[in-house]
Parts: structure tokens; sequence; C-alpha cells
């Protein structure tokens, strides 16, 4: 089959075809899997289906087909120089690692952990997992860490490690976790987190100290063993930088001898052979070598790695110890930019830092954008850094011979300095009385070139991701160390942190960095301006509570500010915002908190403003409503004309969504559906990386889904429903995007694809920790249903009870919905079973008051033709008060149309069952109601043979 024609596939079904491809059995898949044989054997009846083969020998083949050499582990980073010794160190790795899940290598700075952990994953492992560095990575964002070497987002409602637990599942996978002695706890929360949840996979961590959890097993990394590849290593060090050097062997003994064998130490002596020659250089390491403290050691020979800094040191121009000390500010790489705006003071800010200016930028006020290596650039060309450059550079180059920096050659040369290394520079900065100079450059450096690649998001081929990835740990860490209060360039760095997150879709960090621009803020105004960014910000992970703190407190701000408009709008989101969301609370906000906030709103704005008028005019509908999600119809009305006549695409969805819910909650489906079709079209106008339009963005799809399945119109359901899946954002979430398109498949009768993916969505819900997710539980009967619907009982029991599981406590509106769509599918499996003993009560429950929502027309068409199939005494009547369900919803209509033909004995009325379903695409549904037709039977039933073995 060519690459052009292959099918699209699951990721659980590419597992599963991979496993076919080394001959594995069921039983075999299933173990390595984590799930169960009936699992195993649908994922593999929908790979015969996909690629039209018939047996499990052609998936073998196909599978052989698709294999391709094994990548390298994403992030292993390529060493430039060649590996010796520790052949006994790689053997205890690869024994602790055959036995262990959490492996530490542990042991003190210099000693060589990184270079082990690169060369023992390089010659053993690939594929899935990656290496990640965390010595830049400041407390809190191990997570964002991880997620960006395995290109992996954050979803509404799904925290970024629940992501990164979903990404990884149970196959096998490594994450190594390099540098981890700055975060020992975070590291071992998430750690700990990670082995709970993904059980095939495995942890190799790099420290100075143990995780200290639960069956991690430690291998003790010391330095080289003299007279013997402590030697070798010398040798092969000092050869590269002086080719002609000829090594009395008693001498390079004695050298590595007093540099206690530690490999960073050999390796910056060694550097230096090519200037001083082996006679200097030993005399250099005197005897007062070993006397030199060195501070806070773990062991007596880290101090000699501090002696062999101290000797570099020394041995540096001042204008070489001027930029290493500089340097040291920089967590991770570095480009020359980079460099010069710390090493070069440039414009100095006043006081409180109200004025900061790019390097060779009189004033600062030029534009500020990014050339393609991700440098700050002015009007779009390269920034003059005029004289300073060149020395700069030099300087670079005469530290990279020195080994104190390790270039990083690309088409954008970047430095960095080894850890110890830096934290050794770092110390010497705090002695030097520069440090809190230095930390304004580094920050007005971060907050020039968060702005300028904030700039760049949004434009269309520009890899401004790649390069925030590239910075992001500096400039979080600046942004950390900037001094508390008000300040422009802290402020400047936090607006476009929070922007650069969103963008980059650590929604919850980049709450916490416009919560930070507030803080910093120069002025109220702006504050607010800020925390009501951060409001939008948080609808992205669905909590409507904190963006109703959130907008109140932007309300204060603007109070405070003076600015009745900015108040009013505050104020009247959040009315709306506790109204229209109300399931995104865990108490209900009162209904007299609810009056005095609208009254304040509409005592701040002015109501001839069109903006103000429209935010008022919604918090009316909303507020004045019967339930949840259920406003007063002509208020409704009046704000949707109000939010047409500002050209806001965010205020038209929400008018609209204010007339569709009122429709919905009335009963009018048919026009609930009409309406959230159009909201469909306002997507367009919604970029997907601004805050702003996070909730719109989200409620469209939401509603647009429960709006066609509830209108019975399949095809557009499962249109949105595909949407959802292959969106950005919500396409991501583990089970949120399946739940929608499971209930779909399963009224389509494509059962097989809806069972395969509701153990995705189930299997996605546990890993998540079995969170309360009401909104799942039609999708969760759905799968009942399509058990029901293929005979297997037990099975459709077991899926009811998981629906109830699912549940959990939540408002009135969702429980209704649920109880409805339950209230179907039981009725359902009965007329489609024949068992009718239970029919009376089934037909009570479908027909109470108690299912009302948006799923009861499927309730009451079902309990219909269960009522005349049980040949119950009020059948009739029962038809006719399901009647108005048939108006509002394809799906019941036709379902009404075979019950009238099942009661009469009508051909006309079957036919157009017929008709309707051909319309909606439910071929079961179709299959069975030919059944029904003498002269059709057959053709009912080859349809019902193919449905099964095609599912």
């Amino acid at each position: 089959m060519a690459g052009d024609d292959m099918p699209a596939v699951s990721r659980r079904e590419a597992d599963v075809l991979a496993a076919l491809g080394e001959r594995l059995t069921n039983a075999e898949i299933a173990e390595r899997f984590f799930i169960s044989v009936r699992t195993v054997e649908s994922h593999v009846s929908s790979l015969l289906r996909k690629f039209a083969v018939t047996d499990r020998l052609a998936l073998a083949r196909i599978a052989a087909r698709q294999s391709r050499p094994p990548a390298a582990l994403p992030g292993l980073p390529a060493p430039r120089t060649s590996f010796i010794g520790r052949a006994h160190e790689r053997d205890a790795i690869l024994a602790a690692l055959h036995t262990a899940r959490l492996v530490t290598l542990v042991g003190p700075g210099g000693v060589g952990k990184t270079r082990l952990a690169v060369e023992v994953t390089a010659a053993h492992y690939s594929g899935r997992g990656g290496f990640v560095d965390l010595v830049a990575v400041q407390p809190g964002f191990v997570a964002q860490a991880v997620a960006t070497r395995l290109a992996v987002r954050e979803g509404p409602q799904q925290p970024l490690i629940d992501t990164i637990v979903e990404h990884l599942g149970p196959q096998r996978a490594l994450l190594v976790l390099d540098n981890c002695e700055h975060l020992i706890d975070p590291v071992a929360h998430f750690v700990d987190r990670v082995l709970a949840a993904c059980p095939a996979t495995t942890v190799l961590a790099t420290s100075r100290q143990r995780l200290g959890l639960p069956g991690e097993r430690t291998v003790a990394i010391g330095p080289l063993p003299l007279a013997s590849d402590a030697e070798r290593l010398f040798h092969d060090r000092a050869l590269a930088v002086a080719p002609g050097l000829a090594a009395e062997p008693a001498v390079v003994a004695d050298i590595c001898a007093r540099l206690d064998g530690i490999p960073l130490a050999i390796e910056l002596a060694a550097a230096r052979t090519a200037s001083l020659g082996l006679d200097t250089l030993r005399a250099a390491l005197g005897s007062g070598l070993r006397v030199l403290d060195g501070g806070r050691g773990y062991d007596h020979r880290h101090h000699s790695l501090r002696a062999v800094l101290d000797w570099s040191h020394r041995l540096l121009d001042p204008a070489e110890q001027a930029l290493f000390r500089q340097l040291s500010v920089f967590s991770g790489r570095f480009d020359l930019t980079a460099a010069v705006a710390v090493a070069v003071a440039g414009e100095r800010s006043d006081g409180d830092g109200a004025a900061f200016a790019e390097p060779g930028s009189a004033d600062g006020t030029g534009p500020l954008a990014v050339d393609d290596t991700g440098s700050p650039t002015v009007d779009g060309t390269a920034p003059s850094i005029g004289d300073a450059a060149g020395p700069v550079a030099d300087l670079l180059g005469r530290l990279a011979d020195r080994s104190l920096v390790v270039h990083h050659p690309g088409a954008t040369s970047r430095w960095r300095m080894l850890e110890t290394i830096r934290a050794y520079a770092a110390a010497k900065l705090a002695a030097s009385g520069e440090q809190a100079d230095l930390r304004h450059r580094h920050l007005r450096w971060a907050a020039q070139t968060a702005s300028a690649l904030a700039d760049r998001i949004g434009h269309a081929d520009d890899p401004w991701s790649d390069r925030f990835d590239a910075v992001a740990d500096d400039l979080r860490a600046a942004l950390a160390a900037a001094p508390p209060g008000p300040g422009a360039v802290a402020y400047q760095l936090a607006r476009s942190l929070g922007q650069l997150s969103y963008a980059r879709r650590f929604l919850r960090e980049s709450i916490t960095h416009f919560r930070d621009a507030a803080t910093h803020a120069p002025d109220p105004a702006s504050a607010a301006a800020e925390l009501l960014t951060a409001s939008d910000a948080v609808y992205a992970i669905g909590h409507a509570s904190e963006a109703f703190d959130l907008l109140l407190q932007a309300a204060e701000g603007a109070r405070r500010a003076d600015d009745g408009r900015v108040r009013t709008i505050a104020l009247a989101r959040a009315v709306v915002t506790a109204t229209r969301f109300p399931s995104g609370f865990t108490h209900q906000v009162p209904a007299d908190r609810v009056r005095q906030l609208l009254d304040e709103a509409t005592a701040s704005g002015d109501s001839a403003d069109p903006l103000v008028a429209a935010h008022l005019a919604a918090a009316r509908a909303w507020s004045a409503g019967h339930g949840p999600a259920d406003p007063e119809p002509s208020l409704a009305e009046h704000a949707a004309r109000l939010a047409q006549l500002t050209g806001d695409p965010v205020l038209i969805s929400g008018g609209l969504d204010l007339t569709g819910s009122s429709a919905a909650a009335h009963g009018r489906l048919r026009q609930a559906h009409h309406i959230a079709r159009q909201r469909l079209d306002l997507l367009a106008l919604m970029p997907r990386h601004r805050p702003g339009y996070a909730a719109e963005i989200l409620d469209i799809f939401h509603v647009a889904w429960h709006a066609a399945f509830s209108a019975g119109d399949l095809p557009a359901a499962l249109t949105t429903a595909e949407m959802i899946l292959n969106d950005e954002v919500l396409g991501a979430h583990p089970y949120r995007a399946t739940s929608k398109l499971v209930p779909t498949l399963v009224m389509l009768g494509r059962l097989d694809e809806a069972v395969d993916h509701a153990a995705v969505m189930w299997e996605g819900w546990q890993a998540a920790g079995c969170p309360t997710a009401a909104w799942m539980s039609p999708a969760v009967s759905a799968v009942a249903l399509a058990h029901g619907l293929r005979g297997d009982l037990d099975a459709h029991r077991r899926w009811r009870d998981r629906a109830v599981q699912a549940t959990g406590v939540s408002n009135p509106a969702l429980l209704r919905n649920n109880a409805s769509f339950a209230a179907f599918v039981d009725a359902r499996v009965a007329v489609h079973t024949g068992r009718t003993a239970e029919a009376a009560a089934l037909v009570a429950r479908a027909f109470a008051d108690v299912t009302a929502g948006r799923h009861e027309t499927y309730a009451r068409a079902a309990a219909a033709e269960l009522a005349v199939l049980a040949e119950l005494p009020d059948a009739a009547d029962l038809l006719n008060r399901a009647d108005e369900a048939g108006t509002e919803n394809e799906w019941a209509a036709a379902c009404l149309a075979r019950t009238r033909g099942r009661l009469y004995d009508d051909r006309d009325s079957l036919m157009t069952a017929v008709r309707g379903w051909e319309r909606i695409g439910a071929r079961l549904e179709r299959a069975v109601t030919l059944l029904l037709l003498p002269d059709r039977a057959a053709e009912g039933r080859t349809e019902l043979d193919n449905i099964r073995t095609s599912g």
C-alpha cells in the first residue's frame, strides 16, 4: 500500500500494528500495553477493516513495511569528543536499568555523570521519551522542560503533567533527567507521578544527591582511575589542542594525580597544554593546589576541581575575567547578541527601571522584532551592537579555547557554561560587586528578547516557538530575579512571557505571568488590564471560578484607576461568567451577589458606549434566566442585537450563545443547532494564540457538537467531533475530544470504531485520576448502547455502571442530560434485544420530567417504540406524546416513523423511517427498519452482516 494511501490509525492502533509485526499474540499485546484482550481484539478488527486485509499475517507484513530504523532519543546531545573508560560504571547502570524504573547517577560536579548518561542512552535506547537537561530550569518549571522536549502541549482542563503522562502512556519509554540537584523536590514529585501513571516508563537521572523515592537505584560515579583512564583522557584532550605534544608518562600521571582523576579538571588542564606546555602546567599545579578549600564540597576530591578553576581564572586577563563572571547570569545557552547585552552597559535606567534600551539603540524606541536566529532586531534588521560585538566575540573565543565556555555551532553560534563552571563564575560575580547591575542588564535583555518574540506570534511560517524554547529558561529566571513591585522592565517581560507561554500552550504558566505583570505594572490601569488578560487565559483551562475572581480583582484595579468603563466591563463579565458557566464553580454564586455586581456595573459605566451597553445587556440576560444556561429570551435577543453592533466576534458569539441557549432550554433544538452553526463561522476571526478568544473558542466547539447531536443531525455532529479531535488544543485532551466522537459513531452504527475510541477515552480518564466529569457520562452511556446493540449485555451493564461512576456530583442541567440519555440507552437496548419485561418502568422513566434535557427527544422516541413493541395499553397515547420530539430531532423523527409502522403495520411510515435514517447516515437503524419490510428484509440482513464485519 502506497504511503499516500495509508489509512488513518490512532496511536493505540499504531502500537498494536507494530506489535503484530513482532508476531505477538493478543494476550502478549494486552500484557505489553496494559489493556484487555478484548480491547486488543477490537483494535485488530479495526486494523483489518482499515487496511482492507483478511488476516493478522497481512497486518504483520504491513507493519514490516512501515518499520523504520529506531530514532535517537529526542534531545540526546551529540558528543564532539571521544568517550574514554567507564566500562564498569556502564555495566552497573545497565544492570540497574534492567531491574529498576528509577536509576540515579550520583556524584560530585565535574565527575562525568552527564557524559555517562549520554553514552548509555545512545548505545542502548531509542524512540519514545527524551533527554531533558534541567540545568537552566527554575523551580516550578520541570513539567514545562519535559513537555518541550516531548513536544506536547497543555490542554483545557488538563494540567501539563497530565498531558505528559497521557503522551507517555503505557508504552515503553525512557526519560533522562540531567542535572537534578537544584530541583530535588520538584523533580522527585514529577518522577513519582510519571512512574505511578506510566508503568512502562523508566527514568534515568543525574544528580549530586539521590531523589529519595521508593524503588530508586543509585549508581555512584567517581573520578577516573589513575594509571589508566585518567591519563588516557588527558592524552586525548591535550593532543586535540597540541597535536605534536610529546608527553612523558610520569609527568601526565603526576598531573592527573594532582587533579584526583576528576574528568572536568583534567579537561580544563589539558586545554592549556598548547599555551603552557606540560612542565609549566605541572608547575602551575603546585603543592598549594590541594589546600584550597573550595567551600562546601561532597568530598575532598571536589576541592581539586575548585582549585583548578581558581588556577584557570588567575590565568585569564582582566577582560576575560570580567566577561567570564558576567556570563554566569545565563543559565542556558546564549548567542553573541545576548552576551553583548550583559557585557555592555548600554543605556542605564532610572531608579525604578522606567527605561530600557537594546544595545546600540540610542533611546530604545526602535520597534523590536527578531531575525531568523531569534536575536532582537530593529525595524526587521539585526541590531547594531557596534564596536562591542568584535571584542566580546574575541573574548568568547578565548574562553572557549580554555574550555570555560562550550561553543555550540549552528546557523547562529551559541555558547553555554557547564553548570559546575557557571556556579564558580557566579561566585566570582557575587564577590565583584557587579551583581545588581548585571541582573538589571540581564532583565533588560530578557524583556527585549521576549517582546521581540511575542511580536512574531501568529506570523505564518515563523518558528518563533523554537526560538522561545531556546531562551525560555533564561527569560523565566530573569523575571524570577526581578525586584518586587512596579517596574517597566519586569512588567514588559512578564506580559511578553504571558503571551509567549499562552501561545506555546503552557496555559497555567501564562496565567502566572499575567498575574506577575499586574504586580509589576506601573499603574492601576495597566494592572487591571493584565488581570483581565489573566482571566481570559483561565477560561482556556476551564476554571470559571478563578476567572470570576480575577475579573473582580480587575474591577477593583479599574476603580482605583478611576476607569469606569473597564470597571463596568469587568463586573459585567463576572456576572456572565457566574451565570453562563455555572459548571466551572464548586459552589454556585448566590443570586443576591450576582444582582449586587450587576448593579455596581450599571452604575459605573456609560450605557451610551456601545461596548459597555453590549456587556451590560449580556449580563442582564444571563442573570435574569430561569436556571443554568437558560437566559431570559427577550433580553437575550436584545443583547444579541447590541453585540452585533460592536463588530467584536467574541461579543457576537456570546450574543448568539444567548439566543441559542434560550432556544435549547425551551425545546427549540433545530433553532439552537442553526445558531450554533453561525457561531462556528466566527472561528476564523478568532486567533488561537490570543487569550481573549479562549472562552468563546472552547464554548463554540462544545455547543456546536451538542446542538447538532441534540437535533439528531449526525453528519454535522460527526464533522464537529472530528474538528474537535483535530484541533490543536482540544484534540490533545485524552478524553474530552473523544467524548464527542464516541456517541456520534454509535448513533451512526459504526460500533467497532466507537468501542475502539471508548477504550482510549476511558484509559485517558483513569490516567487523569478519574476526575468528576458529568459531561462525559452520555459518551460512556453511548458505549453501553454499542455493546447492547452488539448483544454483549455484560459489557452493556459494565459501561452503564461506568457512566454513573463518571457523573459524580455536578449541576442539575448536566444531571438532567445524563438522565435523559441513560433512559434512551436502556429503552433502545430493550427494543433491540426484545427484552420487554421491564418496559413499563423504562417507558415511565423516559417520559418523567426528571429526564428533561437536551437528550429527552431521544429518550421519548425510543420509549414510545418500546411501548409499542411491549404492547403496553397506552402505547398509542405515548406515541402521540412523543410526536413533538420528532419535530426537533431528525433521529427521533425517523424512530417515531418506524414506531408508527410497527403499531399500524404501515409500509409508508416504515419507508419514511428508512429515508430518514439514510438522510442522517444511521446505517444500523436503517438495516433494522428494513427487516420490518418483508420484501426488503434480505437487504436488511445483508446490511447488518456488513455492519458486524466492518464496524
